[in-house]
């Protein structure tokens, strides 16, 4: 029997980060994002996010890829608010996201910065957010 201990932090953007997830919609989303995922046999540690983007810490499967892993919540979550139009306009997600694997000793870290999101981007954007996260991963900014 295999036995994997991988932890991913995900993060992915609603379409040319557009503010969908508004305050009243947010966390009505993150947890039909859960439920779904646990359905398909994906264990979200932690899931948060702001106006237009989510994190979520995510322990890999072992039948898992990270591209099934988006594409089975990315892919259910849109269908799931233009369903219910919990937004005005046709709801999407960008197709990019961004996933770096986090060692066991700083799980409680990661969840401690996915929870603080809201308080966090009341100072840091999003493009800042994400060059540190290149940065701390070890990769400079790729430019066109």
């Amino acid at each position: 029997m295999p036995w994997v201990k991988v932890w991913l932090h995900f993060v992915w953007s609603t379409k040319e980060r557009y503010p969908y997830l508004t305050d009243e919609i947010r966390s009505k989303v993150f947890e039909h994002i859960r439920q779904n995922a646990r359905t398909k046999g994906i264990h979200i540690d932690f899931i948060n996010g702001y106006v237009d983007h989510v994190h979520c810490l995510i322990s890999l499967g072992t039948e898992q890829t990270l591209s099934w892993i988006m594409q089975s919540i990315k892919g259910e979550s849109s269908f799931w608010i233009n369903k219910n139009k919990l937004t005005k306009a046709r709801f999407a997600w960008q197709d990019e996201y961004f996933v770096v694997a986090v060692n066991e000793k700083d799980l409680a870290s990661a969840r401690r910065y996915i929870a603080k999101q809201e308080e966090h981007h009341k100072t840091v954007s999003f493009d800042d957010e994400f060059e540190g996260f290149l940065r701390r991963a070890g990769f400079e900014k790729f430019k066109d």
